[in-house]
């Protein structure tokens, strides 16, 4: 089959998906059945066109123009590969996740929720596909209105005001900043493709350049850079599925896909350092690493505690790419399937807990790895994968970032990477030694093992091993992303 018939069908079978699961719906075996099938056809398709990209090769498609100079067309370069091959592969093992969480609670509308699933994977391989920025900010939009019902999901007021906070911070971002930034971009270079080295130099003063950056990057809302990322901790009121999709498998990634789309193929690496108008950019993001961090430390509610490390993990990325150079680049792009893995293994874990137990407050979780040693053990090594340590994929992506930080001459950020890292040992590893060493608080609870069903049980001892995995297979991503090193200044 040819390359373009493989992207649109990588595109198709998302969209097919929704469909299936809105015409089965009555039926919840076979529903779930064609999902399944579905997302593991799309992880094919898209593992089929990787060895061709990673070769050199950029498979591409045009669709049609909206405007002159504007149209929807996709050509998949190494980064975009990367992201579609994490999240298509991901969406496999969420899916039977999913499976099992929404029928252990008995939750209502699984039908909706796994239709808006499969439409926010839709939004997700376009942005990862897209050729240029306009095509970028159609698929990022439609991430947001199609994940806004899973935020919603439980329908109450709760839920209702946690997407309130989620649509009306994405939106205001995307429109009043990303928005404008792309549309300026079009009148000072002429066109809005990703092009090697970028398509401003020369066009424009540094000033214009430095807002025109700062709008991409705060317009970015879903890369959560503080003071725009409130709407991230008020989305956890969505079930814990939702919460993985959010932090590892879509809106999140897109988010901090997007800075680094822009910083390498619009501005170009080049570019950001001749002119030095990312420095200050660099400290806020320094800034949202430590304070997001701080604030994990003093919340008790196991996921809004991830949820903060998470706002803090994204900076790591938006960070590599600001600092414009050969290491910051390839570490923030590493880091976008290291934290994929760690991260998504940690809400599994955090949504098994609650399966089994009921419980959501981390002071509660006394000797929880009495009952649940398996969830706890991959609660273990998705925490040291997320803090960084050997043998575990998040150790790579952050030693790149630090190499790039002290190559850029910051040694200010390197301790930054240093302390984070630090904080993270200190909000993650109490849960592991209260959980595994601490007494219940609970004489009455029942002895014995009491693990989620397997549906939520085995996802995450793959995602568990899969942080391990990318320890060991390192330098082949390390490989896949150095298309884009010749680019940068060493």
């Amino acid at each position: 089959m040819t390359d373009d018939r493989l992207i649109l069908m990588a595109l198709a079978l998302p969209l097919v998906a929704a469909l299936l699961t809105g015409l089965t719906g009555k039926r919840p075996n076979l529903r779930e059945f064609c999902t399944l099938v579905c997302a593991l056809a799309l992880f094919l398709v898209v593992a089929s066109l990787a060895p061709r990209v990673f070769a050199g090769n950029r498979p591409a498609v045009d669709l049609f123009e909206v405007l002159p100079g504007l149209a929807i067309a996709f050509e998949i370069e190494p980064l975009g590969m990367l992201f579609a091959l994490v999240s298509s592969g991901l969406w496999v093992v969420t899916t039977c996740y999913s499976i099992g969480y929404m029928r252990a609670h008995q939750e209502t509308h699984q039908t909706r929720f796994f239709s808006c699933f499969a439409i926010a994977i839709f939004a997700v391989i376009g942005a990862a596909f897209a050729k240029n920025l306009f095509a970028l900010f159609l698929f990022y939009e439609v991430l947001t209105f199609s994940t806004y019902p899973l935020v919603t999901h439980h329908g109450d007021e709760k839920a209702r005001l946690g997407g309130r906070s989620y649509l009306g911070i994405l939106l205001f971002t995307s429109v009043t900043f990303l928005l404008l930034a792309i549309a300026w971009t079009w009148t000072i270079a002429g066109t809005l493709d990703f092009q090697p080295g970028g398509i401003l130099t020369g066009k424009t003063s540094r000033g214009v350049l430095a807002v025109l950056l700062a709008l991409y990057v705060f317009g970015t809302g879903k890369a959560a850079l503080m003071p725009f990322h409130r709407w991230l901790p008020a989305a956890m009121v969505a079930p814990t599925p939702v919460s993985a999709l959010l932090h590892a498998v879509a809106v999140v990634k897109v988010g901090v896909f997007t800075v680094m789309k822009i910083c390498v193929y619009t501005f170009g690496t080049t570019l950001l350092k001749e002119t030095g108008i990312s420095t200050w950019l660099m400290y806020v993001a320094a800034a949202t690493i430590l304070s997001a961090s701080l604030v994990a430390l003093t919340k008790d509610n196991l996921k809004a505690r991830l949820a903060y490390s998470t706002i803090s993990q994204l900076s790591y990325i938006v960070l590599g790419a600001l600092l414009a150079n050969r290491w910051g680049v390839i570490g923030g792009s590493m880091h976008i399937a290291m934290h994929a893995f760690g991260k998504i293994t940690l809400f599994f874990c955090a949504g098994a807990i609650y399966v089994a137990t009921h419980k959501t407050q981390i002071s509660d979780m006394r000797g929880i790895g009495r009952q649940m040693p398996v969830t706890l053990s991959a609660f273990l090594l998705g925490s040291l994968s997320v803090i960084g340590l050997p043998p575990f994929g998040g150790s790579w992506s952050k030693w790149f970032l630090g190499l790039g930080a002290a190559e850029a001459q910051q040694p200010l950020l390197v301790a930054v990477l240093m302390i984070s890292s630090l904080l993270n040992i200190a909000y993650l590893m109490p849960i592991v030694v209260r959980g595994f060493f601490f007494t219940p608080q609970d004489s009455a609870e029942r002895p014995g093992i009491q693990e989620a069903p397997l549906f939520c049980l085995v996802p995450l001892c793959i995602t568990a091993a899969g942080g391990i995995a990318l320890f060991l297979c390192a330098d082949r991503v390390y490989h896949w992303l150095t298309p884009i090193a010749p680019l940068l200044p060493h």
